[in-house]
């Protein structure tokens, strides 16, 4: 039987010796770790691969750990422990409020954050609504559905399902993408080979051809949800989660 993969943390500060010293740490305790110094880092790193918990500092350079935290909660469950050097009641509240699930004024003990981390991937986990199906490389799965990148066909019941090449490159788009909200202009740029029209709505077309193929009610989508004035959000766990 293949052993459980560790939990994924992601450290958000722009201090390099924090970050080296904290992934030293937490990686010799068990936890999987990559590190971001910004909000432009740390959303690349999301885009990547969605980590269990996010340990987020409050000061950072551009966009503060306010923001971020806000618009973490606002596209993914993901478990947020934010630092600060600043230990006010107010700077507590208000990082509890816009969706941190803990909070730590620094300096702190690497072993207390340790002993937080794993309280909140418990609450995490236990909170889980359901468990993905487990990964298979190049296959992505939700529902009944399979995509499957390197065969380039999708499968409902392990029976094929007839998709045209621009529905599944826009379904792969998606599913490589879980949980995160795509603009018009971030979807052409991830399509390759499409060219770009600032009055183009052949997404939106692109979009709704592709909800006939995998939901079971088209005009009350499960899994592609329009997310008013931003975009389009792909849900793997369709009608069990509803944000």
């Amino acid at each position: 039987m293949t052993s459980p993969l560790p939990p994924r943390v992601l450290i958000v500060d722009d201090d390099p010796d924090l970050r080296d010293l904290l992934s030293e740490y937490l990686a010799a305790n068990g936890l999987q770790i990559e590190s971001a110094g910004d909000g432009t880092t740390m959303r690349q790193a999301m885009a990547r691969q969605t980590p269990d918990a996010v340990v987020l500092d409050l000061m950072l350079p551009g966009e503060d750990g306010l923001s971020l935290a806000r618009e973490l909660r606002a596209h993914s469950g993901v478990g947020i422990l934010m630092l600060s050097a600043r230990g006010e009641e107010m700077d507590r509240v208000i990082g509890l409020e816009v969706g941190a699930d803990d909070y730590m004024a620094k300096p702190f003990s690497p072993r207390e954050l340790l002993a937080r981390l794993r309280a909140l991937l418990r609450r995490t986990r236990a909170a889980a609504p359901a468990e993905q199906p487990a990964a298979i490389p190049g296959k992505h799965c939700f529902g009944p559905f399979a995509l499957d990148i390197s065969a380039h066909r999708l499968l409902r019941d392990n029976h094929e399902v007839r998709i045209t090449t621009a529905e599944f490159e826009l379904l792969r788009v998606f599913v490589e993408r879980p949980n995160r909200v795509l603009s018009r202009d971030d979807i052409i740029d991830l399509l390759k080979g499409y060219d770009r029209d600032p009055f183009d709505r052949s997404v939106d077309i692109r979009v709704t051809r592709l909800r006939r193929r995998i939901e079971a009610d088209p005009s009350n989508p499960e899994y592609i949800r329009t997310v008013r004035g931003e975009g389009y959000l792909f849900n793997p766990l369709g009608a069990q989660v509803r944000r």
